[in-house]
């Protein structure tokens, strides 16, 4: 199973990070059916399907409460679904931000603890 995560883009502006959601998340079938399984046969909380999954609690409880209706196949049945192209840089997107999060991390650490190392130095 390919998962996505597509709800967040990072930015970065003025030295600062800041999360924006990428509209219209598409979540392939397979997907929506594998996080119900999870819940429903797993015996797991829809809170830890969400945060395994990296998809909103609420979607899967919507996607949970289609299923009991029987009508989750033909959840967002009308959005087209993403190339494999299209989820590759989606994921490609993801793991930059990601790396650049961690950079800045380390930068920052790095500065804090070279400040540290020489106390009587001013900043």
């Amino acid at each position: 199973m390919l998962l996505v995560d597509t709800k967040v883009d990072v930015q970065y502006r003025n030295g600062g990070i800041s999360m924006e959601k990428i509209p219209n998340a598409v979540y392939t079938r397979e997907l929506r059916e594998e996080a119900v399984k999870m819940i429903t046969e797993g015996g797991m909380k829809a809170s830890e399907v969400a945060r395994i999954l990296s998809i909103p609690k609420s979607t899967i409880t919507y996607w949970i409460r289609a299923e009991k209706k029987g009508r989750l196949s033909c959840v967002e049945s009308s959005k087209k679904p993403m190339s494999e192209t299209e989820m590759e840089i989606l994921n490609l997107k993801r793991e930059l931000a990601q790396v650049k999060m961690e950079r800045d991390f380390l930068k920052k650490a790095s500065a804090y603890f070279a400040k540290e190392s020489h106390p009587g130095t001013r900043s």
